[in-house]
């Protein structure tokens, strides 16, 4: 027989009953009846009762073990008694009488329960990750995971990519985040970057002439933390293709990223169509670049009817150059009381409140009720009410002033007005390719810089780029599912003139662009196809589908918020030896 197993703690079925085997795992729980011991084995696969009584050989040691212990046990199948069976596992139909128990590894008082699924703090689970890994529902996920890759793997193959690796140690490139920087030993006083992503070189494997390109690539940004993006690394499944348009790179990945849902949703509806957005529509219909269309909420422009209105504040502000008032609709959502929650709502987000009007019955006549409605007049009200599609027991809130001012808390209103009134299907998920991305905004200070990838050819070419750059509109394209940005991606620009320009306009002059890419520049110079691509969130797209807010619930061994790994102790002081090897000093922190 085997050292550890002849079978896993998944394989015993009823057909194996009278048979000797020999089973390895770890103690899941044990139940202590009067003289007869119940203990749960548990392996990677599954779980096997095992049973042992006094008069067994292996009773001293089976009573011994605790919770986590490593064992082996040798023993006989027998079938379960009549009413006994376990249908929720498989091996539910028998149990193990232990004939004998070696300890394998043994195991000190737990720091956290394996058994069953209790809230433990996040900074004790990350500082035990190992023992937390063993709890069924991250093991589950972790399964997730590696199963949404691999079906991802096997996709792309068939749709005809080929997979290629690409480097780890590369040049730091500006991607819109900083960069890890690794000291070189042999060349002082330089520095090499962790890739952010592999833009570059996905890119340059297109100039060598490979037609469509795939890889699950791991990708590192020193970021700020939150809870769906991890503040140090992280995978995407990143693609790129010759020859094509947008259209076409859209029709590559639809079915790999529909395909992967409709395999892992849990039987949750899949939407295939996938509408295009502008970036403009989406951040007036939705107040954000990754709308959630679940909710059916649409925002809409209603200046014309508070402009010259009763309502000073809102009249005022339409007088200011740039301004607007929007509505969010609200089906369902006519009472004072649901108005009220909504306008502290917007309190609490820093706005001073959001106006609102909600629509009653009286005498058989449809009115409007609310402070904003006695301010414009029933003839203004009514417009609106006919415009937003509203009715009796319906409302309406308001925001005004510049949109970049608002527009994110109008979007987060809107969200929390769908979830408020139940308006959003939890049971689908729900794709839009947002599209014609600006390529270029004003930084706080005032300058111009790249508002997405900076490698994106701009919408009309280098005439574009004539004008003004915050018109300038580029083939950029986002694809958002259910509220989170799942795919990003572009048609690259392949003609150096063209991206000189471009990075001109963002303040990088000629000489820095050859400094920086210069291996791209020389490589457009010797016959550059049109191209592009785009890259998958692996770890925003497994936290997706397993219903969960949290990316560190998808990730093996994640870093905390404060980008620390608890369990391996990480950031750490390096040796003064390293340091001098390396040329580097540490200074003081002022």
């Amino acid at each position: 027989m085997h050292a550890y197993r002849s079978h896993t703690c998944a394989d015993l079925t009823a057909a194996d009953a009278g048979h000797e085997v020999r089973l390895s795992g770890w103690v899941h729980r044990v139940r202590d009846h009067g003289g007869v011991l119940f203990v749960d084995l548990r392996d990677h696969y599954g779980v096997t009762q095992v049973i042992c009584d006094a008069d067994s050989a292996a009773f001293a040691a089976l009573e011994a073990v605790r919770a986590e212990y490593v064992i082996r046990i040798d023993g006989l199948v027998k079938r379960r008694g009549a009413g006994l069976e376990n249908p929720k596992i498989p091996t539910g139909e028998v149990e193990v009488y232990a004939r004998d128990v070696t300890v394998l590894g043994a195991a000190e008082d737990l720091p956290l329960p394996v058994f069953g699924e209790q809230e433990y703090p996040e900074e004790t689970r990350l500082t035990y990750r190992f023992l937390d890994l063993r709890r069924d529902g991250l093991h589950a996920k972790m399964m997730l995971r590696s199963n949404v890759v691999r079906s991802i793997r096997g996709r792309m193959w068939d749709a005809g990519f080929t997979e290629f690796q690409t480097p780890i140690i590369t040049a730091s490139s500006p991607e819109g985040a900083r960069d890890f920087l690794v000291p070189s030993r042999l060349h002082p006083g330089k520095f090499y970057a962790l890739p952010q992503a592999p833009q570059q070189f996905k890119q340059l494997i297109m100039v060598a002439g490979f037609d469509r390109y795939f890889q699950i690539a791991p990708c590192f940004r020193d970021e700020d933390p939150r809870a769906d993006r991890s503040p140090t690394d992280f995978y995407q499944l990143d693609i790129e293709m010759s020859f094509v348009e947008q259209a076409d790179v859209f029709a590559a990945i639809q079915p790999v990223i529909q395909g992967v849902f409709e395999e892992f949703g849990g039987g949750r509806r899949v939407d295939a169509d996938w509408p295009l957005i502008s970036y403009a529509d989406s951040a007036l219909w939705y107040g954000t670049d990754k709308p959630d269309l679940r909710n059916p909420i649409r925002m809409q422009v209603v200046s014309e009817h508070f402009a010259g209105s009763g309502f000073a504040i809102f009249a005022k502000l339409l007088e200011e150059a740039g301004t607007q008032i929007r509505a969010i609709p609200a089906p369902g959502g006519g009472s004072r009381k649901f108005c009220d929650r909504m306008n502290a709502f917007a309190q609490g987000q820093g706005l001073p409140g959001m106006g609102y009007i909600f629509w009653r019955e009286d005498g058989g006549v449809t009115e409007a009720a609310g402070p904003l409605a006695k301010n414009i007049g029933p003839e203004r009200t009514e417009a609106i009410r006919q415009q937003l599609g509203l009715g009796v027991g319906d409302a309406a809130f308001f925001l005004g002033g510049r949109p970049d001012r608002f527009e994110a808390v109008a979007g987060r209103a809107r969200t929390e007005i769908g979830r408020e009134l139940g308006l959003i299907d939890e049971n689908q998920f729900k794709f839009a390719w947002i599209v014609d991305f600006p390529m270029y905004e004003k930084d706080d200070e005032g300058r111009i810089d790249f508002s997405h990838n900076p490698f994106s050819m701009p919408q009309g070419g280098i005439e574009a780029l004539a004008g003004d750059p915050l018109a300038v509109l580029g083939y950029q394209y986002d694809l958002a599912c259910n509220g989170y940005e799942l795919v990003s991606g572009a048609i690259r620009n392949h003609q150096p003139e063209i991206m000189f320009r471009a990075f001109e306009i963002a303040g990088y002059g000629r000489d820095e662009v050859e400094k920086r890419f210069g291996g791209m520049v020389k490589a457009f110079r010797y016959g550059a196809p049109p191209h592009g691509g785009c890259a998958a969130g692996i770890d925003r797209m497994v936290m997706l589908l397993a219903d969960t807010a949290n990316i560190r619930e998808v990730i093996m061994f994640p870093m905390n918020q404060r980008a620390e790994d608890l369990l391996m102790g990480a950031p750490s002081e390096p040796a003064n030896e390293q340091l001098r090897e390396l040329g580097l000093r540490v200074l003081p922190r002022e």
